[in-house]
């Protein structure tokens, strides 16, 4: 008898526990309320504007016309582990941009400060041709060591730690890309992108999160992030 009430209490703690908040269980903390875009801006400017909606519990960017930017977190981080999860529009293309520098009197969009995690219909894109600009690649710096990207209309998690100058990306639990930022390989890999010409580029240590509007449709959900 003893046995079966262990065996009910541990099955019950194993429920409860499956469906805690995420965020609350693992430290982490919601940057998407799954209903509005509070805590989040187009850059530049106040508030969300454009194509942007909170919609079904994502955040999904729809076109239909017009222009909505790219949108940034309220807040600025430094070192900080990043989970969400985005699934593309057929032939899309987004990306999530990170430790941006937010200073439109000097830098226009959020990629010339900004490094990107590219999101992309790596079949239907003209930019899934290109070396370094598929799915899950550093964008236009380093390419994922192996593609573990889902077709498109299918959700892709996604997962990136970044501490102490060590970047890790993990796309559908593999780890993609492993690189050293701001060191001296890290300035040549700069020198040898189409980011050369952009001083602001890659140097700065703390910044916001974006999510790219690059024109076509895409849905983000589940973002929460860590402070490390």
């Amino acid at each position: 008898m003893k046995n079966i009430l262990a065996g009910a209490a541990a099955l019950a703690f194993v429920t409860l526990t499956s469906f805690a908040p995420k965020g609350k269980s693992e430290g982490f903390k919601p940057l998407f309320d799954g209903k509005t875009t509070t805590g989040w801006h187009t850059y530049g400017q106040k508030g969300v504007t454009g194509g942007w909606q909170a919609e079904n519990g994502t955040l999904h960017f729809a076109p239909n016309g017009k222009k909505g930017g790219d949108i940034v977190t309220d807040g600025v981080y430094g070192d900080f582990d990043l989970k969400l999860e985005w699934k593309i529009s057929a032939n899309g293309n987004s990306g999530i941009i990170f430790y941006v520098y937010e200073d439109t009197t000097r830098f226009k969009s959020t990629y010339n400060t900004g490094m990107e995690m590219q999101v992309l219909d790596n079949d239907g894109h003209p930019d899934g041709k290109i070396h370094k600009h598929r799915a899950g690649d550093l964008y236009d710096l380093i390419p994922s060591s192996t593609e573990p990207v889902k077709p498109v209309g299918e959700w892709n998690q996604v997962e990136i730690i970044s501490k102490k100058g060590q970047l890790e990306f993990y796309l559908n639990g593999t780890k993609v890309v492993s690189t050293t930022l701001w060191n001296d390989q890290w300035k040549q890999l700069i020198a040898g992108s189409k980011f050369k010409d952009m001083p602001g580029f890659g140097t700065y240590k703390e910044g916001h999160i974006a999510l790219q509007d690059h024109g076509n449709e895409v849905w983000y959900r589940n973002i929460e992030i860590k402070k490390l």
